[in-house]
């Protein structure tokens, strides 16, 4: 009977030690989670704003007061024949933050204050403070807020740049005004852009995650196992579909360092819209490259407008750093001064070239509507784009300053011109890089053409020049 007992004990041994072991590495990974949680809430701020809901509108007939949410609407005229029965209460509307600095300090998102007339801090000790903001930068949606406190618990930051993809992930914040709610999931992937675009001009660059982000976590910390921030929580692609995104913490970071210092961001740009190569494949096509960044657009007045750069250019390198997606443009430029000199390596019809731009400070961009043309179209394309000469006479009924060219009079719905973003108003400068000076040029310039292959037009709209490549279906 004992040598029974031993010999089962010889056989269950090795498993009940390789149990007890998963066991030992499950409760040190629940340690290091539980760590996280302690060290990193603490640094985790609540953010509550408070807006007014509208603004008293003079009504009619007895009506009254028209909510600031549907000013400008077709319910305006509701409120204002029918009024409200009682003024609306204010709203309060919740987020997360992270203290920035210990000396009050706190980074957050700019679409979490954005239009608060009162803002309100908690920490995670219970303390609670009034904050003010102190400047927000909407192109990242990064804002900095203070609080008159000092001694604060500042956040540990990480490196992004350094973050793998499967790594650990750990959001943390206030989701549906439930504070301090701690979530796991994974790194699912770096480098996100086009998810979510907020404006024409937004940087985007985020790391997307499974870990449960939900309205509330805005602005909170998305940490990494060591409890160090790696990002702050902006986005999320649909509720409970386990796909959100954050900010890396290392584009937040100067962003806030200057928000901090100055109170606004001072940015070093070239005045181009760009994408990249990756992303289009006309253009591919068309250059035979697969790498590099493509010029879409020179806007009017800027350091490119300035140079020898042209729309459809394919920048490969700026001072010797080759660049192969808009983000690592983007970094390049933004590591420089304003009024820098730098070198552009870029390619145009299959030739290398070294052209230089001298940044300037970044200016909002502005938006120009376009103007139906007057008078007769005189020609039509296979495209869906309907010309006429550009005359001394319309360039002055436009506003512009050519007098050379085509002016799309129509854009037909559905076409091909249509899909690419043509729009009327447009002036047509160049096909396929040939000069078209009227609309007899332009007709000619494209029966030569490859339609198959692609057709790559000159475009300039408002003032900025950019292309667009047209494609026979």
């Amino acid at each position: 009977m004992k040598i029974l007992c031993f010999a089962f004990l010889a056989l269950v041994a090795p498993v009940w030690a390789k149990d007890n072991g998963d066991l030992d590495v499950a409760r040190r990974l629940e340690n290091a989670f539980v760590k996280v949680a302690e060290q990193a809430s603490s640094s985790v701020v609540v953010i509550t704003c408070t807006r007014k809901y509208g603004a008293a509108v003079e009504g009619e007939e007895g009506g009254g007061r028209v909510p600031r949410e549907f000013e400008g609407t077709p319910f305006e005229y509701f409120f204002k024949r029918r009024g409200m029965p009682a003024p609306m209460p204010d709203i309060d509307s919740a987020g997360s933050g992270i203290v920035y600095r210990k000396d009050g300090y706190i980074l957050t998102n700019q679409h979490v204050v954005d239009g608060a007339d009162k803002i309100k801090v908690r920490l995670r000790d219970g303390r609670e403070f009034p904050a003010k903001i102190i400047g927000v930068d909407e192109r990242t949606d990064v804002a900095i807020i203070k609080v008159e406190a000092n001694d604060l618990p500042a956040a540990q930051l990480g490196d992004s740049d350094k973050i793998r993809v499967g790594q650990w992930a750990i959001a943390i914040g206030a989701p549906y005004e439930l504070e301090y709610s701690f979530t796991v999931g994974f790194v699912s992937a770096k480098s996100r852009s086009a998810v979510f675009s907020r404006t024409g001009n937004a940087y985007e660059d985020y790391i997307q995650t499974d870990a449960s982000i939900n309205p509330g976590n805005s602005g909170g910390p998305l940490c990494d196992i060591e409890g160090r921030v790696i990002g702050i929580n902006t986005l999320i692609r649909g509720l409970n579909r386990g796909i959100g995104f954050a900010i890396p913490i290392n584009m937040a970071k100067p962003v806030a360092d200057q928000l901090v210092a100055n109170g606004k961001v001072v940015r070093p740009w070239l005045g181009i819209g760009i994408e990249s190569l990756s992303q289009n494949k006309e253009m591919q096509e068309l250059t035979k490259l697969k790498n590099g960044v493509v010029v879409q657009e020179i806007r009017p007045d800027t350091p490119a407008a300035k140079s020898d750069l042209k729309p459809a250019d394919v920048i490969t390198a700026v001072d010797g750093v080759p660049v192969n997606t808009l983000r690592e443009l983007q970094q390049q430029v933004l590591n420089k001064r304003v009024g820098q000199k730098v070198m552009l390596d870029v390619v145009r019809d299959g030739k290398t070239m070294k052209l230089p731009v001298q940044t300037a400070e970044m200016k909002d961009e502005v938006v120009v509507a376009t103007r139906k043309p007057g008078g007769k179209p005189k020609t039509e394309s296979g495209f869906g784009i309907t010309v006429q000469t550009l005359t001394k006479a319309l360039a002055k009924e436009l506003n512009i300053e050519e007098t050379d060219g085509v002016v799309v009079a129509e854009v037909a719905e559905d076409s091909v011109a249509a899909e690419k973003g043509v729009q009327r108003g447009d002036i047509i400068l160049n096909v396929d890089r040939r000069p078209v000076k009227n609309a007899s040029e332009f007709k000619s310039a494209l029966a030569k053409a490859d339609v198959k292959k692609g057709v790559l037009l000159y475009l300039k709209r408002g003032g900025s020049s950019t292309f667009v490549v047209l494609k026979e279906k």
